[in-house]
């Protein structure tokens, strides 16, 4: 069973940086597509990135594309976001997701962290 945790949220203000990290205390993240959700107070959750297992492609939504990163260290079973650029509008729930193949849909992720909290202030 693979089960993230996610560590890394705090408070920054607008325009700083934070870097989120995710390991599994499960099993491994071999195989598994390995990604990022969001959830906004009253809002619903959203994807942010996702970067795929092997060579490591990585895709994002428009709305962090340019100031989010995600990577992964494979050898470290980790997987990272590395958020630049930090907008108030970013302040959410961010969630660490493993899934069996690649999707910006929350229903093809069978595996959720518990989340982190990210807060950007103004």
């Amino acid at each position: 069973q693979l089960q993230p945790v996610e560590s890394g949220g705090g408070l920054v203000q607008a325009g700083g940086s934070l870097r989120l990290t995710c390991t599994s205390s499960g099993r491994t993240f071999s195989n598994y597509a390995l990604g990022w959700f969001r959830q906004a107070p009253g809002k619903e959750r959203e994807f942010v990135a996702v970067i795929s297992w092997g060579r490591p492609n990585a895709y994002y939504a428009d709305s962090v594309k340019g100031r989010f990163t995600i990577s992964r260290d494979n050898t470290k079973n980790t997987v990272y976001l590395q958020m630049d650029s930090l907008k108030p509008e970013d302040t959410a729930l961010y969630y660490c997701v493993g899934g069996s193949s690649i999707s910006r849909q929350v229903r093809e992720y069978d595996y959720w962290g518990k989340g982190t909290l990210v807060t950007v202030s103004s």
